[in-house]
């Protein structure tokens, strides 16, 4: 053996046994601390925010990374818009010919916020298109809009994908993955393509299947809402965005004498045209209250020796929910212990394992996003400003939820068909003798709801660890026990006071999940290996335009 194989043997071995050494003990402190009262819940823009990047940053420091945010610092800012509606002084449904109209209950009927400074959200008598869709996807010979104008109306979309419910037998059928969501079916790609059309605000029919939670949850921002602070030309121009129940839009449609069942049809046909509901415009007044909350992204780095341009970005939220109203046990900090407090110690027992290892060849980034759970805003924020080009990002690789159930026989894999991380994934699971299960609900669209998906976007290939995406067959237990646990964790503490952390947690499985991902990252950082998307992922075509920036 020569002396430059021994020594990669070396490279690998010692990286090898890095990678066993992620320890539970130092994820658990971690989790007691930025879960506990002293940090208030994490909420971007309070006291418990500057608690929490001090905390960041000196654990980074102590870690011996390098500060990789603006200007040399640690943090890159991110100024977010806070808009709270008050009570409605108008909001309705007119209709013309009748010469009446219909009142509408923020909540009950209706859902709306605004992501405009106003200090009023008026829309005066803007009339209704309903777009079926809404998609507009050249690439699968689909547009929904068929040149429509809807500067100043009012777009009311169906949820989901336009095969979401197509039978086999329909053209349509398997055209945008069946029942695994694209993101053409996502609340936020209907909103902003009536914002890039132009439109007034934009209503979505609620359908609980279609997009994965019921009205409780529609209504739960109660009329708040954050965005990112934009110049006044880049500003959002729906004046609204929200919901609107799904038989409130029956009777609405019916008493202007249309089927809204028959339209539903219909939208499935790649030959659908947009349908104006004649005579019925939207009325509303309603007071906002706004502000700029400043936040920041912690950023964090180890130099590359070889190729220190080619990053390897890993990802976790710092933030949670803050404070709300006290809960059984009078717990008012919806802290995010595991959501994703957890994610972050998984990041930090990464760099930790790194810094124990020879110097990577690629430069590692470690990204503690701020305001996930506004909406993806940190990780946005970074995406339209990177301090390291997209086009050099090797990877983007992100932990959001881990399971706390203990060893599993397999690992979820969330997005499937979308990258070749994926077969990566996989070769690693079954080092460890696991198996890869695919996410159990891929209508409820999990791919695009974390901050990976900001850099998916811009073409960056990624890959996300999500527990509550599937049943992990545990090796007590099954995956009955699998289910169970995603089953009580969702339907008790998500986004609630309860997701604290507990001494029932058993962390030998998030250990297994971190220690792949570790290894993902390090053969990746140690090689001039370039992962890709797979043929039909809707950001393939993005990353292939900046294939001259990685020869």
């Amino acid at each position: 053996m020569t002396l430059r194989l021994i020594a990669a043997a070396a490279i690998l071995v010692a990286s090898s046994a890095a990678a066993q050494n992620i320890d539970a003990a130092n994820m658990t402190e971690t989790v007691r601390t930025l879960a506990s009262d002293q940090f208030q819940g994490r909420a971007p823009g309070t006291i418990g925010e500057e608690r929490t990047i001090g905390y960041l940053i000196g654990r980074l420091q102590a870690l011996g990374l390098e500060p990789a945010g603006t200007n040399g610092g640690w943090t890159q800012p991110v100024p977010l818009l806070h808009t709270a509606l008050g009570s409605p002084a108008k909001l309705q449904f007119e209709r013309a010919s009748h010469h009446n109209y219909q009142p509408l209950v923020q909540g009950t009927d209706i859902y709306v916020s605004t992501l405009q400074a106003n200090d009023v959200a008026k829309v005066a008598g803007a009339p209704l298109v309903f777009v079926g869709y809404g998609v507009d996807a050249p690439e699968r010979g689909w547009d929904d809009f068929k040149g429509t104008d809807l500067k100043g109306k009012v777009a009311v979309f169906l949820i989901n994908d336009p095969d979401f419910v197509a039978g086999g037998d329909e053209p349509v059928a398997g055209k945008f993955g069946g029942k695994t969501m694209t993101y053409y079916g996502r609340w936020t790609y209907k909103f902003e393509e009536a914002s890039r059309r132009g439109a007034v605000a934009a209503l979505i029919v609620h359908d609980t299947d279609g997009v994965g939670y019921g009205w409780n949850v529609v209504k739960s921002g109660g009329g708040e809402n954050y965005g990112l602070v934009v110049p006044p030309e880049k500003q959002t121009s729906l004046t609204l965005q929200g919901w609107v129940a799904h038989d409130v839009a029956d009777k609405l449609f019916a008493d202007i004498g249309l089927d809204l069942n028959q339209l539903r049809t219909m939208a499935r046909r790649s030959d659908f045209r947009p349908v104006e509901l004649a005579g019925v415009t939207l009325e509303a007044e309603i007071p906002v209250k706004h502000e700029v909350v400043r936040s920041q992204n912690v950023l964090a780095k180890i130099p590359g020796v070889k190729r220190p341009d080619e990053v390897v970005m890993y990802g976790a939220h710092w933030d949670a929910y803050g404070e709300g109203k006290p809960d059984e046990q009078g717990r008012i900090y919806r802290a995010g212990a595991n959501d994703d407090a957890l994610g972050v110690a998984g990041l930090f027992e990464i760099a930790r394992n790194f810094k124990a290892a020879p110097a990577p060849d690629r430069s590692i980034l470690f990204a503690f996003w701020t305001a996930e759970e506004r909406g993806l805003l940190g990780s946005e924020a970074y995406a339209q400003n990177p301090l390291f080009p997209p086009e050099t990002t090797v990877a983007n690789l992100g932990l959001d939820i881990l399971q706390t159930a203990g060893k599993a026989k397999d690992v979820i894999l969330v997005g499937q068909g979308q990258g070749t991380l994926e077969d990566d994934l996989a070769r690693l699971a079954a080092r460890q003798g696991r198996s890869v299960s695919v996410e159990s609900l891929p209508e409820r669209g999990l791919f695009y709801r974390a901050d990976h998906f900001s850099m998916a976007k811009r073409g960056v290939p990624v890959l996300l660890m999500m527990g509550i995406a599937g049943a992990s067959n545990l090796v007590n237990g099954g995956t009955a026990a699998g289910q169970n646990w995603v089953d009580d964790y969702t339907g008790k503490c998500y986004h609630q006071a309860c997701d604290a952390w507990t001494s029932n947690w058993n962390l030998d499985g998030a250990v297994q999940d971190v220690s792949i991902f570790y290894q993902i990252g390090d053969e990746l950082a140690r090689s001039a290996k370039w992962p890709g998307w797979k043929g039909g992922s809707e950001f393939k075509a993005v990353r292939d335009k900046s294939a001259a920036a990685r020869k």
